[in-house]
């Protein structure tokens, strides 16, 4: 700790922490022990380490339970918003992903996902419903609309590996895509999927993906736990 810098104690500590779990020196599970002994451990007052270890708290870091302690819990998963599927980057992340396939039908295309694969209103589309884990906890729900032409869908294909993954495989260049994200309430099954409260924040993330031709090839909408995940952004100057 710099006691000299213009960074508050509390802040510089949390900063240290996160840092640990973030590059897996606190792994999950790790239990930090009561704030007196590790304030008296690191020469700090109970008051500073109690705030830093909130901060985290609030992060979805740490959670506090009763006669246990402080405990670490899986990382957030922080994604870059680029051309790639949550599969190969929670793979990259170290973050173990998983799959539950909820459902792989056929359907009739709506106004919004027809217009958003350049297709006739009510022409017939393949649906991907999946729930994604990280570490056998539940993540994401994805919901993905394709043409009807464009490659065969099969559960077991779908649970072992990533959808881009197998559009590539089939010979699809994965070239752009136009991608909107918000934020929204969970509704109660989405809740209950999630291993969240019902009305608990979720992230929301539509994605139209394009082929090396300009043909639209997905279109994407998923929802996302906003306690375990963020979209990173990177900004250029002009």
């Amino acid at each position: 700790m710099d006691r000299t810098s213009p960074v508050p104690l509390y802040f510089q500590l949390a900063q240290q922490l996160e840092a640990a779990v973030e590059q897996g020196r606190l792994p999950p599970g790790t239990l930090l022990g009561n704030e007196i002994d590790l304030a008296h451990r690191l020469g700090l007052s109970r008051p500073t380490v109690r705030q830093a270890i909130q901060s985290l708290v609030d992060k979805g870091l740490m959670v506090r339970r009763r006669g246990v302690g402080t405990q670490v819990v899986q990382s957030r998963v922080r994604r870059p918003l680029e051309l790639s599927s949550l599969y190969d980057d929670l793979e990259a992340a170290g973050q173990r992903p998983g799959t539950k396939v909820l459902r792989v039908t056929t359907e009739p295309a709506t106004a919004e996902i027809a217009a958003a694969l350049g297709l006739p209103e009510g022409t017939e589309v393949h649906l991907v419903e999946r729930l994604r884990y990280a570490h056998d906890e539940p993540m994401a729900l994805l919901r993905n609309h394709l043409p009807p032409d464009l490659l065969a869908l099969r559960a077991p294909e779908l649970e072992s590996t990533g959808l881009y993954r197998l559009m590539r495989a089939s010979g699809i260049t994965l070239h752009s895509a136009r991608q909107s994200v918000g934020a929204r309430a969970a509704t109660a099954g989405e809740a209950r999927a999630l291993a969240e409260e019902p009305g608990a924040p979720l992230l929301t993330m539509e994605r139209t993906t394009y082929d090396d031709t300009g043909r639209a090839v997905e279109f994407a909408s998923h929802v996302y736990r906003a306690s375990r995940y963020t979209f990173t952004f990177q900004l250029l100057s002009r």
